[in-house]
């Protein structure tokens, strides 16, 4: 759906035909045991996926949602790293940029997706574009993943490295929900993390993509928290790691 497409469309009315259609999902779903609970576990890593100026600032083809944003994405994500920085818990910071991207090329770390999205237009040259945005930068400690495809886990290290920090929860927030959040969740399911996805932290560019994924994610590979049921997670260990000392 293009931009031509949406933009006359009133936002209360998609709202409304969402929940209609959430609602008769919703039943058929339980009645078939969906919709169950992965639950939280005892370790948990903060995986904050494509956060970059590309699509976190206007501009680039990969742009997302500016309103939510700046005042739903960007604000939770600080909360966020802010528990986990508290309870001195892991975070990575998921980017994706290319080395080579001319299209004609006979090879490129492009593989095929150019042939489908504009991944040309993230340049490993550019730093800025690629650059995980200034509200939410990493600190020291925290790890930044290069990543080509649209999973954080297909063809990196994450998991290992997860596994190695005795990580078995993974909070993954980020854009886009149709595609690099949803594949990284699906992924990490089938990795053997716990899954949860911070519903207000994700983000897409088109309406209505970001509560239909969601709804469907919550239905099959991951539990959709909020950003206070979250914070208040990662408070409640850093406040049991304290008492234990």
């Amino acid at each position: 759906m293009s931009d031509l497409d949406t933009k006359d469309l009133d936002p209360k009315e998609l709202d409304r035909l969402l929940k209609q259609a959430f609602a008769a999902a919703t039943k058929l779903y339980q009645e078939r045991g969906f919709q169950r609970r992965v639950g939280f576990g005892k370790r948990p890593a903060l995986v904050s996926v494509d956060l970059a100026n590309a699509w976190t600032r206007p501009g680039n083809p990969f742009t997302c949602d500016q309103d939510k944003m700046d005042a739903e994405i960007i604000p939770g994500m600080q909360r966020l790293l802010t528990a986990f920085r508290a309870a001195n818990l892991p975070v990575i910071h998921v980017t994706t940029a290319y080395e080579i991207t001319d299209r004609e090329a006979p090879f490129t770390d492009m593989g095929l997706w150019h042939n489908k999205i504009p991944i040309d237009v993230v340049n490993l040259k550019d730093k800025d574009l690629w650059a995980i945005d200034s509200r939410i930068a990493p600190v020291e400690g925290e790890y930044t993943l290069l990543k080509k495809r649209a999973s954080a886990f297909h063809g990196t290290e994450l998991g290992g490295i997860l596994r190695a920090s005795g990580v078995d929860t993974i909070l993954v927030t980020g854009v886009t929900a149709c595609a690099c959040v949803r594949t990284t969740l699906c992924d990490g399911l089938a990795d053997g993390f716990r899954t949860i996805a911070v519903r207000e932290c994700i983000g897409d560019r088109v309406p209505g993509v970001v509560d239909y994924n969601l709804f469907d994610i919550d239905a099959k590979f991951a539990d959709v928290e909020s950003v206070d049921t979250c914070v208040s997670y990662i408070e409640g260990l850093g406040a049991a790691r304290i008492a234990a000392e």
